[in-house]
């Protein structure tokens, strides 16, 4: 198998043969759509590592993954801090307060990690990264404000503190999510050491985020998933299409800017994405097991509301049981992909390819 037509690993997997799974093949330079996939056979096993054998098999590992996220994480805080430093009084004070709100408000960070460990594994000085890491929150911030609007899924609570739309009004949350993107391209443009990444590897990156945001990625995403909302009819390739937009676009987005910031080889780079593809699709099978698993408290945000929007999930398409073998079948194709990596390098992206999938909020 060569690395430009490597598995995204889809929905459709379980859905179509149980025991002989097929998967989309989407070649890396063409867009997020469905008319260009070839159907690749993959015929492995189906048995199932538990989460209890794969965290004992990590406690045996020297990686000290949460010394790493937290690590990383607060570098993360302190670049992203910097960039929307508290300004001088102006009349737009209140959009700044609004941007602040939700960007400093916390969250796992795991985007902009990933960009940071992806920069690393192909030898790659973080700091090159750094710039990418911060634009990539920004814009998943972004959605987050603009996703939890009455005109979107209506919900009033996020990472375990009320809404912005709730704390500064509609109008201010929409034109904060609107700053925040434009804020994204302006800091990967200029904050990028130009030492440490030449231009044509900048504009690359650039192209790939811009890609990753509008109507090739995570804004088609959320278009599909709001018009599909109480549809009977929602099979498996609009949920996955749905999915790989919304979610798996922009974490793609993260690691191959990683990479290519970090100056990986073109082989790296697609290897990386194929990692990152499996890897989004993971998360968003996650979220929607936990969704249904969790409650408010534990998840930090409204548990239940896609079934009270009537919105298509794997757990509803696929069943409870048969979404966490996909989520396990995901994860396991992911990590095929670091192989070819030094060991050390990779061990970051194999612990966040776990924590994504076994993650409890």
């Amino acid at each position: 198998m060569t690395t430009s037509s490597s598995p995204l690993g889809v929905g459709l997997a379980l859905a179509r043969s149980y025991l002989q799974p097929s998967i989309f093949i989407r070649p890396s330079h063409l867009p997020f759509d469905h008319h260009h996939h070839r159907l690749h056979r993959i015929r492995r096993s189906l048995s199932i590592v538990s989460a209890a054998n794969l965290t004992k098999e990590n406690e045996t590992k020297t990686f000290d993954f949460k010394s790493y996220m937290s690590l990383k994480a607060r570098s993360v805080n302190e670049a992203l801090e910097a960039a929307v430093s508290a300004s001088a009084e102006t009349p737009a004070d209140r959009l700044h307060d609004a941007m602040r709100y939700s960007l400093l408000a916390g969250g796992k960070r795991v985007r902009p990690v990933l960009c940071l460990a992806a920069c690393e594994v192909v030898g790659g000085d973080p700091a090159a990264a750094m710039p990418a890491a911060a634009a990539v929150e920004m814009v998943h911030t972004m959605s987050l404000i603009h996703d939890d609007l009455p005109c979107m899924d209506d919900d009033e609570l996020r990472r375990g503190v009320p809404t912005n739309h709730v704390v500064f009004g509609e109008a201010a949350a929409v034109l904060a999510g609107d700053a925040l993107l434009a804020l994204s391209f302006r800091h990967l443009a200029s904050a990028t050491p130009q030492e440490l990444v030449p231009a044509e590897r900048l504009v690359r990156a650039v192209g790939e985020f811009a890609r990753s945001i509008g109507c090739e990625g995570l804004v088609a995403g959320q278009v599909v998933d709001i018009s599909s909302a109480g549809e009977d009819d929602v099979g498996l390739d609009r949920l996955e299409f749905i999915h790989v937009h919304k979610t798996a676009a922009l974490l793609e987005a993260s690691v191959v800017m990683g990479a290519i910031v970090g100056g990986g080889t073109d082989e790296q780079i697609e290897r990386l994405r194929t990692f990152a593809r499996c890897v989004g699709l993971l998360f968003q099978v996650v979220d929607d097991i936990l969704d249904v698993t969790k409650s408010s408290e534990e998840l930090g945000k409204t548990a239940g509301k896609d079934i009270k929007a009537d919105k298509a999930t794997y757990p509803k398409i696929l069943g409870l049981e048969r979404s966490r073998e996909l989520a396990e079948k995901l994860n396991r194709e992911a990590k095929e992909q670091l192989k070819g990596f030094d060991p050390d390098k990779a061990a970051p992206l194999l612990a966040l390819a776990n924590y994504i999938a076994y993650r409890q909020n």
